[in-house]
């Protein structure tokens, strides 16, 4: 009877543990590309978490479990992802209509020029963001002069990065590029913000044990809890099926043979140790009493003397 209740409250133990590493998967991001799906995959997994993709025609989207969703989103904030699409110069001046007004072109034009120069910027290692907003050579009113170009950047990045470095290589990058900003004085007009992103937590590193996600430092634990309730789960079925076994007369006949023969083994097996020690102590004693009985005859008390000669 306990042994039976022992068996039900290690299965429905069991149950319940593959109950709690199964959860219910929802949507964490959808119609992305491929290149920032896989990057997401990439930060996901190291932090211990399963992800789920799923291509369709408006793109790839990603899922986790439900459990999971919180600290999913937290890491792609660190991380920065998913990445801002950005236009390039070809889809940006792409003509909806028959005829384009010159604010139209204008406006495509500075558009997709702070398009390219972010996505240049993104290049740069350890840049999470990077914005650019260009001002082109432009008359407010007639007779009024000409406001000369400019530029301002804004970049979010990762430490560690230099940035009596890099932000003077950003500053020249961007002045080459914009129209009225060449030499010294256009790179003047270029402002650079450098703007170092929070280090990411300390968080929990997490790491898979079957179908379950646990912390690196509870991992052990819980591989030997699983074992042990593996190991009980055997040995309790072995004894149900022995005790079952039993009730059969002929498998109780052959156990009860087997058992005798193993017996019978074992006790000659001991007779024939025991024959072996009492003849290697027989053989000892008597060597022992040669070797007393020699020392015995040759001590010098022993010593016949010679008789003197007449």
């Amino acid at each position: 009877m306990i042994m039976k209740n022992l068996i039900s409250w290690t299965c429905a133990a069991a149950l319940l543990l593959l109950l709690a590493g199964c959860g219910k998967m929802v949507i964490l991001q959808a119609g992305l590309n491929d290149g920032d799906a896989n990057e997401i995959v990439l930060v996901l997994n190291r932090k211990g978490m399963e992800v789920e993709k799923q291509k369709s025609k408006e793109g790839v989207t990603l899922l986790v479990k439900d459990q999971d969703l919180s600290r999913a989103t937290e890491a792609m904030n660190v991380a920065g992802l998913p990445r801002r699409t950005l236009s390039n110069l070809g889809e940006v001046f792409k003509k909806q209509g028959m005829i384009s007004t010159p604010m139209e072109e204008r406006i495509r034009y500075i558009h997709g020029l702070s398009e390219e120069l972010e996505n240049t910027l993104l290049q740069f290692d350890h840049v999470v963001s990077a914005r650019v907003h260009v001002v082109l050579p432009e008359r407010i009113a007639p007779g009024e002069p000409i406001q000369p170009s400019s530029a301002a950047v804004f970049v979010k990045y990762h430490p560690p990065l230099d940035e009596d470095a890099v932000t003077p290589r950003i500053r020249r990058l961007v002045a080459s590029s914009i129209p009225g900003l060449s030499g010294d004085d256009g790179r003047n007009k270029v402002s650079v913000v450098m703007m170092p992103g929070e280090p990411p937590p300390a968080g929990i590193e997490w790491t898979t044990v079957g179908p379950f996600i646990v912390a690196v430092s509870s991992a052990g634990g819980l591989m030997f809890t699983l074992l042990a309730m593996t190991a009980l789960v055997v040995a309790a079925l072995a004894y149900t099926g022995m005790r079952a076994a039993m009730r059969n007369p002929r498998v109780a006949q052959w156990v009860m043979q087997l058992t005798m023969r193993w017996a019978a083994q074992r006790t000659a097996s001991r007779e024939k140790a025991a024959t072996k020690a009492a003849a290697r102590t027989a053989a000892a004693a008597q060597s022992l009493m040669a070797t007393m009985h020699k020392e015995a005859s040759s001590a010098p008390g022993n010593s016949t003397p010679e008789a003197s000669k007449p």
